[in-house]
């Protein structure tokens, strides 16, 4: 071999590994980025794939660990907001709304409880405490929210019952009033604490919503 060809080929050969080396590398980049933007989009959308109404477009702390929950996550359902008291005349309510989640869930409603002591401080335990009684004293599955004001006037008013008070022109009174929120979340119904969720006129009320297309 003459030492051209000799240096001529060591040259090449060089070139190659070079080459290869950045293709790797490229390759490598390629795919950590793609894997890091899956999890991204998939946080952004929504459970049900439906347009996330204004209403439902916020966070809410979760009752049991105060980890925030998007609301959005329900877009495409019918929503039943309450506030809720572990030492009310109205308490045992807790079963019939269990019993309404359970019956029409796979039909899309779904309950949500913002635990509230505005009215006769009927609720005055840590969120660790209200978890604990829901759970064992009604066997509560519906997701449930950390304790709030939801009473008209107050600073620290929970801002889904400010919205919810002005879309209706109804505040709560007392423990256990509710609202049902379409599924697209332009229409909300309010219904005073001693309408029973299992009552036939709140059930034709949720029937109706049901109904409408998503």
């Amino acid at each position: 071999m003459t030492p051209f060809l000799g240096s001529f080929l060591r040259r090449a050969a060089a070139t190659t590994a070079t080459v290869a080396v950045a293709l790797i590398a490229t390759l490598t980049t390629g795919s950590a980025s793609t894997a890091m933007a899956a999890p991204a989009a998939e946080a952004a959308g929504t459970t049900s794939g439906a347009a996330c109404p204004e209403l439902l477009n916020r966070q809410m702390p979760r009752l049991q660990d105060e980890k925030p929950q998007a609301l959005c996550q329900y877009a495409g359902k019918v929503v039943l907001v309450v506030n809720t008291a572990s030492f009310c005349g109205y308490t045992p309510q807790y079963k019939a709304l269990e019993a309404i989640s359970a019956r029409y869930a796979d039909k899309g409603l779904v309950v949500l409880g913002f635990p509230s002591g505005d009215f006769g401080n009927q609720e005055y335990g840590s969120n660790k405490e209200i978890a604990e009684f829901c759970e064992n004293t009604f066997n509560v599955k519906f997701p449930m929210f950390s304790k709030s004001s939801v009473k008209a006037g107050k600073t620290d008013l929970n801002p889904l019952f400010a919205d919810l008070a002005k879309r209706t022109g109804q505040s709560p009174k007392w423990n256990f009033h509710k609202y049902l929120i379409s599924r697209d979340g332009k229409q909300v119904m309010s219904f005073a604490s001693g309408v029973s969720p299992d009552s036939d006129t709140f059930t034709q009320a949720v029937d109706k919503l049901l109904a409408q297309p998503k």
